[in-house]
């Protein structure tokens, strides 16, 4: 169950239902005694919209490389994520929320009791996602109940370590679910279930991305992320996890007003108050030709970037394995002609020109939030939107060649493929740059990070 909030999501499944909880296999085995690799993919869409079935993660590709391929639902908005007193107090767990990630988990566990049957291997699992599945997959590499269902992990922009999105205590959740059910005239449990989920869902989607926070159970989640990624508790994985150059537009900062040095100081103040001068001494600009740029990193850095970063950065001290990082930033092409007058929405999304209600983005100068996934799945293809030229079949062979290989033996690395470097404790950092000319290079934008992560620490 989920309202149309993003433009670039297309179905196939056969409509909405509460009996939502289904993945969908795609395997090259001929017998179930051939233990192959397996992926298995969580979709991205803020926790209130997206599906397995969708184009983008078809597992087609994936499995003609020799990998069992798996998508699943996990369910989404109030009904994943929900907390309330009543529901704390049915639980044998004495937990409430958290009910998205736990389909996850679930899924894992289904995984590893019947993966065999398709010829997949149960102990050579590798679970990936991009934008709110990429925050799944720290989510889940960070649970007891599910860090050892897996063997490696990929995470394609987000991480649940110091973001928007982490979880609160329960008791905070509960008020707010509280706060939920007497706006829907519902007193107890037992009436809100008995509200149509049409019903529930429309209100919900009032309350914004995500309108109901994941939740420190005891259960799913003993405690912050961030602290037990700190204290070496996660699952001790390799991990292959990047973000996008332009993950967000500058007016994620400036609103309407124009990009010149003024407005983006004045921004920049109005959110960091007596911190501003150390954020305006690292996203430094000079000129107006400057803000664009540096707005456009800062508004990527405190949307997604920096709690990737805070995820492969912990996890590189703690987690005693392999960490890659990389920074995809091969920008979309031109729409295809039969798209009309149209221009490319947030994430993905299409605007057309006479939508008076859509908000037109700026042309994108990099590779936008969610640009990748096609790339890094092999299922350009299957975009009929944009007008995909040979550089970007080029870029999506590299990148899913070292996910494969990533996927087959917890390394990127491979025949014919630029050299990926390990991000190594006390080592200058190094970045695998994928575009037409993928290759390492060195970490460029480390004070920007420090710099945040200083701040989190306030």
């Amino acid at each position: 169950m989920q309202l149309a909030v993003f433009g670039d999501m297309g179905f196939r499944s056969n409509g909405m239902n509460e009996d939502c909880l289904y993945l969908n296999v795609w395997t090259p085995a001929k017998t179930s005694q051939e233990k192959l690799p397996v992926l298995v993919y969580f979709y991205g869409g803020g926790f209130v919209a997206g599906d397995g079935s969708e184009a983008r993660y078809d597992g087609e590709s994936m499995a003609k490389r020799g990998i069992v391929a798996v998508t699943v639902n996990y369910r989404l908005g109030v009904f994943g994520f929900l907390a309330h007193p009543e529901l704390t107090k049915e639980s044998p767990h004495k937990a409430s929320g958290n009910y998205g990630y736990m389909d996850q988990a679930e899924a894992l566990r289904w995984v590893k009791q019947n993966i065999a049957a398709f010829g997949g291997d149960p102990a050579k699992v590798t679970i990936a996602g991009e934008s709110a599945g990429s925050i799944s997959v720290s989510a889940q590499m960070a649970s007891p109940i599910s860090k050892n269902l897996f063997r490696a992990a990929i995470g394609e922009s987000g991480a649940l370590v110091n973001s928007g999105l982490d979880p609160v205590p329960l008791a905070e959740a509960e008020k707010i679910g509280t706060a939920f059910a007497a706006e829907m005239g519902a007193n107890s449990l037992a009436a809100l279930r008995a509200l149509p989920a049409q019903q529930l869902l429309d209100a919900a989607g009032k309350r914004g991305i995500p309108g109901f926070p994941a939740t420190i159970d005891g259960y799913f989640s003993p405690k912050l992320p961030a602290a037990i990624f700190a204290a070496g508790e996660q699952a001790k994985v390799p991990l292959l996890a990047g973000w996008n150059s332009e993950e967000m537009t500058y007016m994620f900062m400036l609103g309407r007003e124009n990009p010149t040095v003024e407005n983006f100081k004045k921004a920049v103040e109005k959110i960091y108050g007596a911190d501003a001068d150390e954020i305006l001494a690292v996203y430094k600009v000079n000129k107006d030709a400057d803000v664009v740029p540096v707005a456009t990193d800062l508004a990527g850095d405190r949307f997604i970037a920096y709690s990737t970063w805070k995820w492969l950065d912990l996890h590189a001290q703690t987690g005693g394995k392999p960490v890659y990082r990389y920074l995809f930033s091969r920008p979309r092409p031109a729409m295809v002609p039969a798209m009309g007058n149209a221009s490319a929405g947030l994430a993905g999304g299409v605007v057309k020109e006479n939508d008076p209600n859509a908000v037109k983005m700026p042309q994108a100068r990099g590779a936008v939030h969610a640009a990748e996934i096609e790339y890094a799945m092999g299922n350009l293809p299957y975009n009929k939107v944009y007008a995909w030229a040979p550089e970007d079949y080029k870029v999506s062979e590299t990148m899913q060649s070292y996910f494969a290989n990533f996927i087959k033996t917890g390394n990127p690395n491979g025949p014919g493929l630029p050299v990926w470097p390990l991000l190594s404790e006390g080592k200058p950092v190094q970045v695998m740059h994928l575009d037409v000319n993928s290759g390492a290079k060195p970490e460029e934008s480390s004070a920007r990070y420090q710099l945040l992560d200083k701040l989190h620490k306030k």
